[in-house]
């Protein structure tokens, strides 16, 4: 089987468990990653991995089937970043969703879900590592599964809820409030890619946050 991987930061911590995965599965099937889909070649399934690119119906052609891997209970919370939104709205069990890519973003035909709980006290690497497990799971599945699924179409009796593209702006913490009301957005938020921050005397803080555990 020929696969591909579209992923388009090579900075991304999902990065490790695709090489990880591509090494395993390298002499059973023929696997590239991509950074840009202009470096696709085409195959039997390509997976849409935090991808920030609009992949069209003329690119999707190229293969025969076109997965995405999203965070969240899908038809509800679409659009980006979505267990980053959750977990911030009080979260604490995450559903991932292989779906198939359309020109309506996260739309598509439903291969599988899995669930996973995400402890109250678990940070922004822990998470990432119970969130990229469970995406491998799914590619696993999605390629052993391959030639058999039936996929289901998504609840239309569920009206989708968005989610906004992250920026910089949305690690800023309220130097009003307490570190309880905002420790969820601190630990989703990623120190080396999107820090948490304050302001404070004109001037701007990163803030980290490291769990002490008892000895």
């Amino acid at each position: 089987m020929k696969i591909s991987f579209l992923c388009s930061d090579p900075k991304h911590p999902v990065n490790s468990y695709l090489y990880k995965w591509i090494e395993k599965n390298s002499t059973k099937h023929t696997i590239e990653l991509a950074r840009k889909k202009d470096e696709l070649s085409g195959g039997d399934i390509l997976f849409l991995v935090s991808c920030s690119e609009i992949i069209n119906k003329k690119d999707r052609s190229s293969y025969n089937k076109s997965l995405v891997l999203h965070a969240s209970d899908l038809p509800e919370g679409r659009g980006w970043s979505p267990h980053i939104w959750q977990i911030i709205e009080g979260s604490d069990e995450i559903t991932i969703t292989l779906l198939e890519a359309e020109d309506k973003v996260d739309s598509g035909d439903i291969w599988k879900k899995i669930k996973f709980e995400i402890p109250n006290h678990a940070l922004w690497d822990e998470i990432n590592h119970r969130l990229f497990e469970k995406e491998i799971e799914l590619i696993d599945f999605a390629v052993q599964n391959f030639d058999s699924i039936i996929p289901t179409p998504q609840n239309l009796n569920i009206k989708p809820k968005y989610y906004p593209k992250r920026t910089p702006l949305d690690s800023k913490l309220d130097i009003c409030r307490s570190i309880t009301s905002q420790f969820d957005k601190i630990r989703v938020c990623d120190p080396n890619r999107f820090p948490a921050y304050l302001e404070i005397h004109g001037k701007k803080f990163k803030l980290t946050l490291e769990r002490i555990d008892n000895e």
